[in-house]
């Protein structure tokens, strides 16, 4: 049990700009239960800013609120993700030979802060005419659950870190469970399921070939673009 509860608290500490749990030790026999957590912390992140929205629906017009939210999500990913979007990008503009060392790099580059900010521009655009905000739980929750199953299975690039003890813990009994509760908790929304498993398998067929696997950076892009696309299927009707 103090396994899990620690694995939970470096999720959470992981994932989210939140003062709480902070773990930073990727010691043996925690990393793959913070990894069967992502989901958990997407769906607590999606629920909390639900609750924003909610408290503040009369006090704002519902564009602004709506960048509101947009921007809290940032702040509360610690832009994260955001940063391993824009390293991803920046490898695609280089010879795949090049690509690992360019990610690398803390700096960004002027592709990936252009694309970067587009990417942005057009998730801040979702925001403004958002409504179904009762979904956001299980958007962000099935965009980690993706990082979970691309942990699990696929090809991790590099030779050390997180990732790597993480990949060699991370089991079927771990993946199984973070099923079962995604399940539970999006009341078997399947549609948006499916769509979010497809994201992750066009992403796979392109870093798998141009790779041979992913990063931590990958994981990151494959969190926001999951993001993205579910965001725009629900403004077509997807999922409600």
């Amino acid at each position: 049990m103090n396994k899990i509860l620690k694995g939970f608290a470096l999720s959470v500490s992981m994932l989210t700009s939140l003062p709480f749990f902070k773990v930073h030790d990727f010691y043996k026999g925690i990393n793959s239960y913070s990894v069967m957590f992502y989901p958990l912390v997407g769906f607590l992140l999606g629920s909390i800013l639900w609750l924003i929205h909610s408290l503040l629906f009369n006090s704002f017009e519902a564009s602004h609120l709506g960048i509101i939210i947009f921007t809290l999500l940032v702040i509360l990913t610690g832009a994260l993700h955001l940063d391993g979007l824009s390293d991803t990008i920046d490898g695609l503009f280089v010879h795949k030979q090049k690509a690992l060392e360019v990610m690398k790099d803390p700096h960004t580059g002027g592709m990936g802060m252009i694309f970067t900010v587009t990417f942005l521009i057009l998730k801040a655009s979702t925001f403004v005419i958002f409504e179904a905000y009762y979904l956001l739980p299980v958007v962000l929750m099935f965009s980690r659950f993706n990082a979970v199953l691309a942990i699990y299975l696929f090809p991790y690039i590099s030779k050390n870190g997180m990732g790597t003890l993480a990949k060699e813990e991370l089991n079927s009994s771990h993946v199984l469970i973070a099923f079962i509760y995604i399940m539970v908790l999006s009341l078997f929304n399947f549609w948006l399921f499916i769509l979010s498993i497809l994201v992750l398998f066009v992403i796979k067929t392109f870093f798998v070939k141009r790779y041979g696997g992913f990063s931590g950076d990958i994981y990151g892009f494959s969190i926001e673009v999951t993001e993205l696309i579910l965001l725009n299927a629900i403004l077509l009707g997807v999922g409600l």
